[in-house]
Formats: structure tokens, C-alpha cells, sequence
């Protein structure tokens, strides 16, 4: 079910990890409620053209910029250049995330750093690059995507569990931070969304999670798409610092 929110016709919002699940569902529902997704990309272009073609098809306007989420310098002169041509950007979807699964004795330095780097350093790199943005737009809202994991934890995830419980501090570091300035910032921790990853696992270990789930089903990109859409517009103008779970009642 798709709902309306007029207030996000031509907000300007920045998504993160837009070519596929979640973060393609949010940039698709966004352009369906006529935003200006602002959208990251790390070297080909032409993918990065597709996607903005597919999501001005839809009814948005898109616009790709260049930076991967490891480089902080890139985020900010990216960032920078885009608002001296196009002007503040209202809105920010920190989705990108990435797991590298193992159990801790075999855990490698650098699988750890990367993970950290792009799910917990790059959204706060982001923020601080906006921060200037944020404090002269108006309405501005921010949303972190976590997981679920952030709050349960989960065997041989622990890199990617403990990035997500970051996460959620972080989220209520900058709710706290920038309250004082209209500007609000939550984080969504999906449970089991259908995406490519769920599609690769057997009858048997889908079975075995959905026993988990009180709903008994997985949950869809597109409720998700929605939820993050009623937190970015003026409908949940009053809630800041909070951390919803969609998850069907996996975690309770």
C-alpha cells in the first residue's frame, strides 16, 4: 500500500546504497512522492545513469553524485558541490550497509575495519559533511537504516551487529545534538526482508527463521519504503532519537 505524504514533493534527500533491497525500494517510493533523490555512486557512471533514468521515469527527479563511503574528503567535496549548484539538502538516508559473516576466531582486521567503515563511519562522515546543509534547510530529517542485529546481536555476525548498534547511538547522539535546530534524526532496524539474500536460502533455513517470526512471514522492501518515508516527512514531526523495528515481532 502505497501513502501519500505532500510534503516530500521536491525534497531534496540524499540515499545511500540505492542499486538494489532496501535502499532501492526507498529511492523508487521517494520518486513516487516526486523527491529529488540525491544518490551516491563509486565509479561507473553508467549504472549510476540507469538509476537515475529509472527513478525520473517514476516521477522524481535524481541526481548521482560520486563517493565512496570510506572517503571523507570525497563525501565532503562531493556533498559541497552539489549544494552550491542545486541548494540544501532536507534529507538523508544512510542505507548503504555491507556483512562479512564469520565467527569471531576467524575474524580478519580488515573485514572488521570495512565493515565499520561503511555501515557506522561512512553515515557519520555524511552527517558531518551536511551538518551545514541541515542547519540553514528547513524540516530536516534523517534516517538511519540498522538492523534488527543491532539490538539482538547474532552468532557469527558480531562486526556487522556491533556497526548497527552504533548506529543506534549515533542516532541518538545527533536527535540530541541537533534537536535544539528542527532537525530530527531516527533509525529503522528491519528483521527478515525479502531481498536477494533471503531468496538465496533453502526451504529449510526459511523455514526455520519464519518460526521466529509471530507474523510468519518475511517482510517486504516496500514497508519498509513506507516507514522510512513517514519518518523523512512532517507526518512524524515530533519523534526524534528513536529506534522502530519492522521486523513482524522477531525481536519482542
Amino acid at each position: 500500500m502505497n501513502i501519500n505524504f505532500p510534503d516530500l514533493k521536491e525534497k531534496v534527500i540524499l540515499v545511500t546504497g540505492v542499486s538494489r533491497g532496501i535502499g532501492k525500494a526507498i529511492s523508487e517510493e521517494l520518486a513516487r512522492q516526486g523527491a529529488h533523490i540525491v544518490f551516491n555512486y563509486r565509479g561507473n557512471l553508467e549504472s549510476a545513469t540507469e538509476v537515475q533514468n529509472n527513478l525520473q521515469k517514476i516521477g522524481g527527479k535524481a541526481t548521482p553524485i560520486k563517493f565512496d563511503l570510506s572517503n571523507g574528503d570525497q563525501i565532503k567535496e562531493s556533498i559541497t558541490e552539489f549544494v552550491k549548484e542545486h541548494g540544501y539538502i532536507s534529507g538523508l538516508v544512510n542505507n548503504a550497509g555491507m556483512s562479512k559473516d564469520q565467527i569471531v576466531l576467524r575474524l580478519k582486521n580488515e573485514d572488521i575495519s570495512e565493515t565499520l567503515d561503511v555501515n557506522l563511519k561512512g553515515p557519520i562522515l555524511i552527517a558531518g559533511a551536511l551538518s551545514r546543509s541541515f542547519l540553514k534547510a528547513k524540516n530536516v530529517a534523517i534516517v538511519n537504516i540498522g538492523s534488527v542485529v543491532g539490538l539482538m546481536g547474532n552468532s557469527s555476525q558480531i562486526s556487522y551487529a556491533a556497526s548497527k548498534a552504533g548506529l543506534i547511538g549515533f542516532t541518538k547522539s545527533l536527535a540530541k545534538e541537533l534537536g535544539s535546530r528542527n532537525v530530527r534524526c531516527n533509525a529503522v532496524c528491519p528483521g527478515f526482508i525479502e531481498t536477494e539474500m533471503t531468496d538465496k536460502l533453502d526451504d529449510q533455513k526459511k523455514e526455520a527463521y519464519l518460526t521466529e517470526i509471530p507474523i510468519n512471514r518475511f517482510g517486504t522492501t516496500g514497508e519498509v519504503a513506507n516507514l522510512v518515508c513517514f519518518l523523512l516527512s512532517q507526518s512524524s514531526s515530533y519523534i526524534t532519537g528513536e529506534t522502530i523495528k519492522i521486523d513482524g515481532g522477531l525481536y519482542i
